[in-house]
């Protein structure tokens, strides 16, 4: 794949999905059966929202936020044996995934400009990439990231399938609160870009009745024959 104006020969693998759907732990699955890079595009805009809370700076008004991205020092583990985010010299890998952060995620995310930036750095990340391939998963991957990609994929599932998921991996926390979560964080985010339907050339995935280990070959099979 060409990413920035250089001849690549690495494969890029694109997924898009809703929350919930698996998109993390299958695409990482995924890379390291292929033996592959994976990049969590979702991270980036948790760790500049993490930030934001650190620093004190306003998430309702974007002119701070897009202020805030010219000392925004990040970087993430492409490995995915050895996945960190960093934000500066901190770890803050566990710190982003905390509710604090998913409650004003979206608000951050739904800024053009920190959009446009946080793709320039994930092209950059891609062709950072020394491995056969990397697979690269997120809300809008397949249409604006990577949209020359060789394998592209939406992984999905029904709302009850994914509220399901999710509430399994929140130990604590009620079916109703996941669900209102989940919910609240489609509807933002589907505001910005469109992660619910394939576009042209986007092979779906549909996980409702398959484990993880049947999704994980799933999306192993289909890399295997469009990118063999």
């Amino acid at each position: 794949m060409d990413v920035g104006g250089g001849i690549r020969m690495t494969t890029v693998v694109a997924i898009d999905g809703p929350a919930g759907s698996g998109k993390s732990s299958v695409s990482r699955a995924a890379a390291r059966e292929l033996g592959f890079d994976y990049l969590d595009t979702g991270a980036a805009y948790r760790a500049l929202a993490w930030r934001c809370i650190e620093h004190g700076i306003d998430t309702y008004g974007p002119r701070d936020v897009i202020e805030s991205l010219g000392s925004f020092e990040y970087s993430i583990g492409i490995d995915p044996d050895k996945f960190f985010v960093r934000v500066g010299s901190e770890d803050v890998t566990e710190d982003i995934r905390e509710p604090r952060v998913s409650a004003i995620v979206s608000r951050v995310a739904r800024i053009p400009e920190v959009r446009s930036y946080l793709v320039e750095l994930f092209r950059s990340i891609i062709a950072s990439s020394t491995r056969p391939g990397i697979i690269v998963e997120g809300r809008d991957i397949t249409t604006v990231v990577a949209p020359d990609a060789e394998v592209r994929i939406l992984l999905t599932a029904t709302e009850e399938a994914r509220m399901g998921r999710r509430s399994a991996e929140l130990a604590g926390v009620s079916a109703e609160k996941t669900a209102q979560e989940l919910s609240s964080r489609d509807a933002q985010d589907s505001q910005v870009v469109d992660f619910m339907n394939a576009a042209d050339g986007v092979t779906t995935v549909d996980s409702t009745d398959l484990d993880f280990d049947q999704t994980v070959l799933a999306v192993v099979n289909l890399v295997r024959t469009q990118a063999g």
